[in-house]
C-alpha cells in the first residue's frame, strides 16, 4: 500500500481521542497550534467508549471525575449519580467535544501503527493501518493507561460453539442473556462491576476466579440538589484543594497514622468508613496504611471480616478473600452488591486457581475437576497496563532507536513524560507519574498543560526539540523505584507490576510519591528551565 502524506501542515499530532487526547488538542489548538488527532474507534471517549459492559462505572466521584479547566462546563453539566455509570461518561465526553467544536479535528477509525522521529527535520512522521502518513515537529500520546486488551489464550477456545465477549470492548448493541447459562473468567474491577449485573440477567452465572480481590462498597445513590449545589457554588476552590492532595481527589482523609492507636479505635473507624464513607474513602483512614504492616494487616481482615458476614456459604466467603495479599497490594476495587451475589442461587464462584481451566469444547470448558456446559463466555481478563499501547506502536527515536528496546528491562522516563532518545514525543500520565493512583482526569489536564507550556517555552527560546538527559532519567526512575520499596504495594502480584503478562519486565510503574508532590517536581522542573532536559 503507498503511503499517503497529510497535505495539512501540522504543530502537534495526538494520539488517542479519551479524556488525554480531547483536553490536548483544546489546551494546544487554543494555543495557536494545529493540531490533528488521531482515533482507533469509531468515536470519541477512550476507555469510556470501549468499555460498556453492563455495571461499568467510574470509581471516582462524579462530581471530581470530570474537566476542571472550565467553570462554564463543570456547571453547566449536571451528573445524575454519586458514581457515574458509563453511558453517562461517555455523554459528558461528547457534550465537551460539541461544546469545544473539537471533532473537525479529529480523525476516526484511525489506528496509529508507527512513529518515527527524524533528526534532520526534528519532526514525527506518524503512520497509520490504512497507509497515510502525518508529519509534526511533536506527538503527543495520549493512549491511555488502560487501553489495550489482554488477548485470551485458553486451549481450545477456538472450538466453542457460543458466543465469546470481553468486557473491553462490549458490543454497542448490547447483548441478551436472558436463559443463558453465562460463564465470566476474571473478577478484577470490570469483573466485579459486571457480575452482579449478569446475574439477574443470565439464568445462572459461572464466575470463574482467578485471585481474589478486595473491594469496597460504592454506596453510590443519586445526587441531590443540595450535594451537587455545595460543589457548584465554590468548584474553582475545591478543585485547587483536590490537587493539594495524594490523589487529586477530595477524600475523607485521615490525619494520623493508624498506628498511633489502639486496635479498637481502628477498628471502629474502619467501619465508620464502611457504612459511611465507601469507596477509596475506606483506605485514606490512615497514613500508613500501605506502609506499616500492623495496620494494612487490620484493614485486611476486616474486610475479609465482611466479606464472611456479606456471603451465607463459609466455603464460598473464604474463596472471596485474599490470602497472599493485603489490601492495596492489587487495585483496589468498588462495588455494589459484589459479595451479596453470591447467596443466589443462580450463580457458581469457581477458584482456578486450586481447580485451573483446562480447556474450551463445543459446550463449553473443562477445569481439572469438572465440566461446565456454557450458551456465552464473558473475559473480564485485564489489559496490558501503562505501557502497552505505546509498546503497540512501532516508536522510534534518534539513531533508528525503538521504544520496545529502549523499554527491554522496563519503562525507563523522565517524570513520566519524556523518554531519553525520542525528542519531541510526549506521554500523558505515562509509566513514573502518579497516574492510575489519583483522579485520571485531573492528572491528564495536568500534564496536557504541563506540556503546552513546554512548547511556548521552546517557541520563546527559539528552539526546536527537547529531549530528557539520560542521567535525569536514572535519577527519576531510582526515585519511583525507591518510594514504591517503601511501602506494601510492589509485594503483589498486580498490573502495576505487569505480573498479569508473561514476559513483562517486573516493575514497579506508577509514582507513589502522591500527586501533591509530583505537582512540585514538575513545576521545579519547568522553573528552573526545564532542568534534566536537553533543548536544540
Amino acid at each position: 500500500m503507498s503511503e499517503r502524506k497529510s497535505a495539512k501542515p501540522l504543530d502537534v499530532i495526538v494520539i488517542g481521542a479519551g479524556f488525554a487526547g480531547l483536553y490536548a488538542l483544546h489546551r494546544l489548538r487554543k494555543d495557536g497550534y494545529s493540531v490533528r488527532v488521531l482515533e482507533a474507534g469509531k468515536s470519541i471517549g477512550g476507555t469510556w467508549y470501549w468499555n460498556r459492559y453492563p455495571g461499568a462505572r467510574c470509581d471516582i466521584e462524579s462530581m471530581q471525575y470530570s474537566y476542571s479547566f472550565s467553570d462554564e462546563i463543570q456547571r453547566e453539566w449536571k451528573w445524575s449519580q454519586l458514581y457515574a455509570p458509563q453511558p453517562e461518561i461517555l455523554s459528558y465526553i461528547n457534550f465537551v467535544a460539541d461544546k469545544l467544536d473539537l471533532r473537525r479535528d479529529i480523525q476516526l477509525e484511525t489506528r496509529v501503527v508507527a512513529a518515527t522521529f527524524d533528526e534532520d527535520s526534528r519532526t514525527w512522521t506518524v503512520r497509520t493501518e490504512a497507509g497515510e502518513a502525518f508529519e509534526a515537529p511533536f506527538c503527543v500520546m495520549a493512549t491511555g493507561c488502560l487501553s489495550v486488551p489482554i488477548v485470551p489464550s485458553f486451549p481450545g477456545m477456538e472450538n466453542f460453539k457460543g458466543d465469546v465477549y470481553r468486557t473491553s470492548d462490549w458490543p454497542h448493541e448490547g447483548v441478551q442473556l436472558k436463559g443463558k447459562r453465562v460463564g465470566l473468567i476474571g473478577t478484577g474491577s470490570s469483573g466485579i462491576q459486571v457480575t452482579p449485573v449478569l446475574a439477574e440477567q443470565a439464568e445462572h452465572l459461572y464466575v470463574f476466579q482467578r485471585t481474589p480481590n478486595y473491594s469496597i462498597p460504592a454506596l453510590n445513590r443519586p445526587i441531590d440538589d443540595e450535594y451537587e449545589q455545595a460543589w457548584k457554588q465554590n468548584y474553582p476552590e475545591r478543585r485547587k484543594a483536590a490537587l493539594a492532595t495524594r490523589i487529586n481527589t477530595l477524600s475523607d482523609f485521615g490525619t494520623i497514622p493508624g498506628s498511633s492507636v489502639s486496635y479498637e479505635e481502628r477498628e471502629r473507624e474502619f467501619e465508620r468508613r464502611w457504612t459511611k464513607v465507601g469507596g477509596f474513602g475506606f483506605v485514606h483512614g490512615y497514613t500508613d496504611i500501605m506502609t506499616d504492616p500492623v495496620v494494612n494487616a487490620h484493614a485486611s481482615e476486616f474486610v475479609k471480616k465482611k466479606i464472611a458476614a456479606s456471603v451465607r456459604d463459609p466455603e464460598v466467603a473464604k474463596k472471596l478473600m485474599p490470602s497472599d495479599y493485603g489490601i492495596g497490594g492489587k487495585r483496589i476495587c468498588v462495588d455494589t452488591a459484589y459479595f451479596e451475589t453470591f447467596n443466589r442461587n443462580n450463580v457458581t464462584l469457581i477458584d482456578v486457581k486450586s481447580d485451573p481451566i483446562r480447556s474450551f469444547n463445543p459446550n463449553g470448558l473443562s477445569t481439572q475437576s469438572r465440566s461446565f456446559e456454557l450458551d456465552t463466555v464473558i473475559l473480564a481478563i485485564g489489559f496490558d497496563a501503562i505501557t502497552g499501547a505505546l509498546l503497540k506502536i512501532d516508536i522510534t527515536g534518534r539513531d533508528g532507536l525503538k521504544l520496545r528496546d529502549r523499554w527491554a528491562e522496563g519503562p525507563k522516563n523522565y517524570i513520566g513524560m519524556a523518554v531519553s532518545g525520542f525528542p519531541n514525543m510526549f506521554m500523558v500520565t505515562g509509566p513514573g507519574s502518579p497516574s492510575v493512583f489519583t483522579n485520571m482526569v485531573a492528572s491528564i489536564e495536568q500534564h496536557v498543560d504541563w506540556i503546552a507550556d513546554c512548547i511556548a517555552h521552546l517557541k520563546r527560546k527559539g528552539v526546536s526539540s527537547i529531549e530528557a538527559l539520560p542521567d535525569a532519567e536514572d535519577k527519576w526512575v531510582s526515585h519511583v523505584n525507591e518510594v514504591a520499596n517503601g511501602t506494601l504495594m510492589p509485594k503483589g502480584n498486580s498490573w502495576y507490576v505487569g505480573a498479569n503478562i508473561p514476559g513483562k519486565p517486573r516493575v514497579f510503574m506508577p509514582y507513589l510519591g502522591g500527586a501533591h508532590v509530583y505537582k512540585k517536581i514538575i513545576e521545579e522542573v519547568a522553573g528552573k528551565d526545564y532542568e534534566g532536559f536537553g533543548l536544540a
